[in-house]
């Protein structure tokens, strides 16, 4: 019985530990981004790959609270889907302790760095690293160390100050970590096949040119 008490005060310092140990400006982020019921927008996208020359695209994006960001259109397969999540919902799908990590200038506007350590195995990151806008109330950049598909760099622009959501997303990846669908770029791409196939690391950026929000709250 002595065993069993101890075991339960171990677990709830432990849970309480946790709970503890969430920032309370992401918190307030994170309600700002929560608000957000549904949305739909459209799409220009831009490719930056050394082995690929592919024109400007365009496609449309919808979001549902709950669901996967889903994209559409009709001359091209998204790549990586992984790393276009610009609402970052998955970094708050499960449960997860923050460790500060410091302030950073970024274009002149210093920034609150966090770390986001997922506390459920169910989540396909292990690390991630925000840098909070504290005055804007937005996050403005995030590196996403995931357990598969590798390492993302997600920069964030707003078109106004008081916006949640992004007009303008950079996504920077690796290569060699991503399975490219390359014959599903559409018309008008163009793969270097020699390119592709030398054996040195090969990073990889896209450009998504966000417009004509349709945004639902609660």
């Amino acid at each position: 019985m002595k065993n069993r008490i101890l075991i339960f005060i171990f677990l709830l310092v432990s849970y309480l530990s946790f709970s503890q140990e969430i920032d309370n400006d992401l918190l307030f982020i994170k309600e700002r981004l929560d608000s957000v019921v549904s949305y739909t927008a459209d799409i220009d996208l831009e490719t930056d790959i050394s082995f690929i020359n592919m024109p400007r695209k365009k496609a449309e994006v919808a979001y549902s609270k709950g669901e996967d960001l889903k994209f559409s259109s009709d001359d091209f397969v998204m790549l990586p889907k992984r790393g276009l999540d610009f609402s970052l919902g998955e970094l708050f799908k499960y449960s997860f302790i923050t460790v500060l990590r410091g302030k950073k200038n970024i274009d002149g506007i210093d920034h609150k760095v966090l770390n986001i350590i997922p506390t459920d195995r169910k989540a396909d990151f292990s690390i991630a690293t925000l840098y909070l806008d504290l005055e804007k109330k937005r996050i403005s950049v995030a590196e996403i160390s995931t357990k598969k598909n590798g390492t993302y760099l997600i920069s964030l622009q707003y078109e106004k100050d008081k916006n949640v959501l992004p007009n303008l997303v950079e996504v920077s990846f690796e290569i060699e970590r991503l399975t490219i669908p390359l014959n599903f770029m559409g018309k008008g791409a163009k793969i270097d096949r020699k390119e592709l196939k030398k054996d040195t690391a090969k990073e990889g950026k896209i450009y998504l040119f966000i417009s004509n929000y349709k945004i639902f709250k609660n």
